[in-house]
């Protein structure tokens, strides 16, 4: 028996502190109701959780942005659904003046009611708007791309002509045929005639076809370009420095709605609505004229495209209006199964929790008695000195 170091006592005491600080770690979570509160409780999975997290969040912001796209949606379909009302309105009118029952006069009142309704309907595309986007004068529209084009191709190609000693100018035309954005143009020489000073070349296509970069689909067909790397005369063998046509550069104008609707880079929606104002809807001074009888007739039809027109914007919009519905709903699974997935990993099981808590209780109870009954261990040496 040794009275100098209670080896007992020191056992008993390690014990203790070690259920203290997992009672410690417990109440933690049963207070907090998490099973990671700092990264030392599970830096792997703390790391998977916040990725996580990020993604539930982007989610449900991404629902969110498809909630304020339809209420964008909404209310230029609502403004377009007036516009068919007044297209209707101005079609009757239309009818009515076609009758030779009228008058002159009746077709002159019938003629400003029609003005009215037109100027409404410019009223209407300038001031639609949500959270201060103007949605209906022709800002939304989809946008055309002007392009520089270089003509690129490997080799040379040998051009070569006859021409009478009295000629005096003439023009070089190169043909190039069909292609693609990954199809090689075949180059043809048509006509070769001689320019005064030197040679006039220029490149004519005849080609129709499409590519996408980047995201952006471009199409062409018809367009002339024009040769500007040669100076002076043009020689017998010359060196075309390219075969296929590429695009260098692209300058865009106008503008389009693109909606954020999921978590993550690129997840997006495009959409363009066009301008609906007379002008665009074909609804002008002269096409909406009801003071003859032939007039009323040919504003019948006039109307008729522009409410065709009207037809296929909310056409449109409706079925973008239902995408979103759809893309909502797969939206709210998609984070309701992720936040599952992260509840998991990070969530405390109260249950278990308190199954810990209760048998740290316990063994903190039994140390604590363990040490009292180790510190009288030593007691028993004074027994031996009384002896």
């Amino acid at each position: 028996m040794r009275i100098n170091h209670n080896l007992s006592a020191l056992n008993s005491w390690r014990q203790l502190t070690l259920t203290n600080n997992d009672m410690q770690k417990t109440l933690e979570r049963l207070s907090s109701g998490l099973k990671i509160n700092r990264a030392s409780d599970d830096a792997a999975g703390l790391a998977i959780s916040e990725k996580m997290r990020g993604q539930v969040r982007g989610l449900d912001m991404a629902s969110k942005n498809a909630q304020d796209a339809i209420s964008l949606i909404q209310t230029a379909e609502g403004a377009l659904s007036e516009v068919h009302s007044i297209l209707q309105r101005m079609r009757e009118l239309s009818v009515q003046a076609a009758t030779e029952t009228n008058t002159d006069v009746d077709r002159s009142n019938i003629q400003s009611e029609i003005d009215q309704l037109r100027d409404e309907i410019d009223r209407i595309s300038r001031a639609t708007e949500f959270n201060t986007k103007k949605l209906l004068n022709g800002n939304l529209e989809g946008f055309r791309a002007d392009a520089d084009v270089k003509v690129v191709a490997e080799g040379n190609i040998d051009l070569s002509a006859t021409v009478s000693s009295n000629a005096s100018e003439g023009t070089l035309i190169i043909e190039i045929g069909q292609f693609t954005g990954t199809t090689t143009s075949q180059i043809d020489a048509r006509v070769v005639l001689i320019k005064t000073g030197g040679i006039s070349e220029t490149i004519v296509t005849y080609s129709l076809g499409s590519a996408e970069i980047g995201g952006v689909k471009l199409s062409w067909n018809t367009t002339r370009f024009d040769i500007d790397q040669f100076g002076g005369a043009l020689p017998k063998e010359a060196v075309i420095d390219s075969a296929v046509a590429r695009i260098e550069s692209v300058n865009t104008s106008g503008n389009q709605l693109i909606f954020q609707i999921g978590a993550n880079e690129g997840a997006n929606m495009i959409a363009g609505i066009d301008a609906i104002d007379s002008k665009n809807l074909g609804l002008t001074t002269a096409t909406l004229k009801v003071t003859s009888q032939d007039s009323a007739e040919r504003t019948i039809s006039v109307i008729d495209a522009a409410v065709h027109k009207i037809s296929s914007i909310r056409s449109q919009l409706g079925a973008i209006q239902n995408r979103l519905e759809h893309t909502i709903a797969n939206l709210g699974v998609a984070s309701e199964n992720l936040t599952a997935a992260e509840s998991r990993i990070r969530d405390a099981d109260m249950s278990q929790e308190m199954m810990q808590f209760t048998k740290q209780q316990i063994l903190m109870q039994s140390g604590m008695s363990m040490i009292a009954q180790a510190n009288a261990l030593p007691q028993n040496v004074l027994q031996l000195l009384r002896g």
